[in-house]
């Protein structure tokens, strides 16, 4: 099933994540962009978080993204005669008549694949369009259960200014199964317009991984070279690790 963002929180999107995301991981991938001479895709470009700076930096950078709402955002926000980069495609089918030499799926993109075919179709979807040598890079936080089981019950993650004077506050709650292996994260907008208070809502499940699943399921895939690290440092996993990057390289041709 594909979930797409709603228009209300594509909307916001920049003003929250360019706040609480951006010191986490933007650093990391641009640098990768930059190691990169040849063609580059970004799975879930969303606005252009990425996406922008590295156009910006000069980079022969695509993207593509499922929720059309978000890629509205982003076509705004780059000249006209650069749309030509970005796509409405999914990351398990997408198709282009040329290949890249990096592929990068930032903040969880894998983690919205639920089942495991999907996941798999994804896997060696990258592969094939990827040059030899080519690297795919895609990261997913690691479960913390107590936070998992005990979960968010309307917490307010995040307030502050979309417009001078106007406030956007988002309030999330978590919905776990461990059965399924999935968490649903539950968000409430408010914000302020000219004429009153709106609010939105919007249910997100994702899949949570294990690290041995994950290597699972990189092996059950065409990539026969990856490592995972422990952070955006490049630090090998450890028991302060909160999240999983891995590393996959395409060695044949």
């Amino acid at each position: 099933m594909i979930h797409k963002y709603p228009n209300s929180f594509a909307r916001f999107y920049d003003t929250i994540y360019h706040q609480v995301r951006d010191s986490t991981d933007h650093e990391f991938f641009l640098q990768e962009i930059r190691n990169t001479k040849g063609k580059i895709l970004e799975v879930g470009v969303g606005t252009g978080r990425m996406f922008s700076d590295a156009l910006n930096l000069g980079a022969d950078i695509y993207g593509l993204d499922i929720s059309d709402s978000m890629i509205e955002v982003l076509k705004n926000k780059i000249p006209e005669d650069q749309h030509y980069r970005i796509s409405l495609q999914n990351i398990v089918d997408f198709s282009f008549d040329f290949k890249f030499d990096l592929i990068i799926a930032p903040f969880r993109v894998i983690m919205h694949l639920l089942e495991k075919d999907e996941q798999i179709r994804a896997l060696n979807n990258v592969y094939n369009h990827l040059n030899k040598n080519g690297q795919f890079i895609f990261d997913a936080f690691i479960p913390d259960l107590n936070q998992i089981i005990n979960g968010l019950n309307n917490k307010l993650d995040f307030e502050g200014e979309y417009e001078p004077g106007k406030i956007i506050k988002r309030f999330a709650s978590t919905t776990p199964s461990l059965i399924d292996q999935t968490i649903t994260v539950n968000f409430h907008l408010e914000w302020q317009e000219d004429d009153g208070l709106k609010q939105d809502d919007w249910a997100l499940p994702m899949r949570f991984f294990f690290r041995f699943e994950l290597e699972h399921l990189v092996e059950r895939s065409s990539f026969d070279n990856y490592r995972i690290i422990g952070d955006y440092k490049g630090n090998e996993l450890n028991k302060e690790s909160k999240d999983f990057i891995v590393i996959c390289r395409k060695t044949t041709e």
